[in-house]
This record gives structure tokens, sequence and C-alpha cells, in this order.
């Protein structure tokens, strides 16, 4: 049956986080609203909605480009989910490939970056030593630059509009005969906005170190051969896992057209599962995408004409989202 005019459900709950597991608990993502007075339940409700776009006291409809970067999460998006109108738009419609780093970068200052560097000294050569050097340090500068903080650059005065990232879990795929550097230059990009909860399979034990490394950040590995590596990732995902309609891995070596294929012959099917096969490349700009959701957050700053110190009071500010956020949920 077909209903051609509008039409509203009403489902109560006896308190937010209930109503927030209703409004999770579909399939879809695009936009959600909430329209609250009281900064803890603002502030309860923006770090738990799984959406893409969030609308507080105020409509959830009529994104502006720039203002409000648009795309969903879950099955409201397709592909890698980089948000029509915002930063990373583009990247989606063309390949990147590695450039030589001429530049002097500095040593990361982020706890987790300085960590992977520690490993990497320890498991690599001298040589691929220096190079994830190079690569951790651009993540810290991306991390400073773009994925630690929100950005509001139409800057209104009556509304907040940040665009802001978000962990997410990645299935990191190290190949057969692909080298442990690799591995550790994505670990690095996955770890710069904690709080993933993040997999790895890879066709050979990790050495001693990093395997210790994993365990400390709670990495979960297995090793598989290509063939079982593609046989598993074909079978259904758990019903209760959260991340069944927004899979995402990160293909290090193999073969994307045989993983496609797997994908798109099983019950899992490729449409909710995005597949980052692209080269392994310094930039962390570029490499952190995988590991991230893009989320716009917009709020109200005014009560009938009047300001209103909601937004601040609720925490709504453009400020560091990445330091210590967990949201193991999200």
């Amino acid at each position: 049956m077909e209903y051609f005019g509008p039409v509203l459900g009403v489902m109560t709950a006896p308190d937010l986080a209930t109503a927030v597991a209703l409004q999770n608990g579909t399939d879809y993502g695009l936009t959600a609203g909430l329209h609250s007075l009281d900064p803890d339940e603002v502030r309860y409700w923006v770090e738990h909605v799984r959406a893409g776009n969030l609308y507080v006291n105020r409509g959830i409809t009529g994104a502006i480009v720039r203002r409000q970067p648009f795309g969903g999460w879950k099955r409201s998006s397709v592909g890698t989910g980089t948000k029509a109108g915002g930063p990373n738009y583009l990247y989606g419609f063309g390949d990147v490939v590695p450039a030589p780093v001429t530049e002097l970068v500095a040593e990361p200052t982020a706890p987790l970056l300085r960590r992977v560097l520690e490993v990497g000294r320890t498991v690599l050569s001298s040589e691929d030593a220096v190079r994830l050097e190079v690569a951790v340090g651009l993540d810290q500068r991306a991390l400073d630059e773009e994925f630690g903080h929100g950005h509001d650059p139409a800057a209104l005065g009556v509304e907040r509009n940040i665009l802001r990232y978000r962990p997410a879990p990645v299935l990191i795929r190290l190949g057969q005969g692909r080298p442990w550097l690799e591995l550790l230059r994505e670990l690095s990009a996955a770890l710069a906005v904690p709080g993933g909860r993040h997999r790895l399979s890879a066709a050979l034990p990790p050495p001693a170190a990093l395997a210790t490394f994993l365990a400390e950040v709670e990495i979960g590995w297995v090793v598989e051969t290509d063939h079982a590596f593609l046989a598993r990732v074909a079978a259904p995902p758990a019903a209760d896992d959260p991340a069944r309609f927004d899979r995402r891995i990160r293909l290090l070596g193999g073969d994307p057209t045989a993983l496609a294929t797997a994908l798109a012959g099983s019950d899992s099917g490729s449409l909710d599962t995005a597949v980052y096969a692209g080269p392994v490349v310094d930039a962390g700009r570029v490499a952190i995408l995988p590991y991230v959701r893009e989320q716009v957050v917009s709020v109200t700053a005014h009560r009938y004409g009047h300001p209103s110190d909601l937004p601040d009071a609720a925490g709504l500010a453009v400020t560091d989202w990445a330091e210590g956020r967990t949201s193991p949920d999200l």
C-alpha cells in the first residue's frame, strides 16, 4: 500500500536513553532531530544517536552546501560515505597515489601515535622505520588540522553547524606477501581518532612486539589465507553487530575483484560494505578517512530571537572531538 501524503508515526519511551535506542533501531540513519532545552539531554543525544546529520531545536531538512554537508550512516549511505558539500567529497571521485615526501615532518604528540612509532622501530628495518616516521608525523598534522576538532566554516551567530569526525570500526586485511610496514602505517591512521574498535586479518602471525601492541589497543586479530578471508567476510554479519549496515574493509594486498565478487554473491551484500583497496599513502589527510565517519551537528543558538547559551552548555563548540573519544556504540 502506498500513501501519497505526510504520515506521522508516534512512539513513546520512558526516558531519553530508551528513545535513543528506538531511534537507532532503524536500518537507516540519514537525519535525526531533538527538541530540548536541557544541556545534559542534548549532550547525551548527540553522543549516542547514529545518523549523519543531527539537528537540535530546528527542522531536520534543508541542509545547505558547506554549512551542513549532507550524508547519512548505515543504509542511508553507500560506499565511502563522504558527505556531499563537505571537504572530503571529491576524494570519492578519484584515486590517490603515493608521492615522495620532501619536507621535514615533526614527531607526533598523540600518545597512541608515539606508541606506533615505538613498535615500528622495534619491528621494522631502519629504512622502513624512517618511512613510518614520516607517515605518523603526517597523521599528527592531519589530526591537528582536520580530524581532531570540529569545523564550523559558516560561523553563524544564530546557529552552530559543526562538522566532526567519529571513529568507524574497520576490518584491516594484510594479504599474503605484504610488508609489516604497510600494516603499521595503517594502524597509525586507524588509531589517530581513537575508539574505532578495529580488527585485523593477516596472512602471517604478527611479530611479538606488534602482537603485544595489538592487545594493548584492543585490536583482535586472526591469521588466515586470502581464500579463508574471502569466505569469512562473505558470511552474513551477526544480527547484533552495530556495524552490520556500515562495514568497512581496508584491503592491503589481495584481489579487490575477488573480494567484490565474494561480497556481491553473499547474504552480507556489497551494498553494506565499503572496500578501501587503494595503495598505502603517507598523507594522513587521506589515510585517516577510512577510519572515521563524518557527522554534522546543527543546533539553534537562539530562543525566539534572543541569543542562547545552550550550544556551549551542551559542549557543542568547535573543540577537540578526537582526544579521549571512545564511543564504541557508534
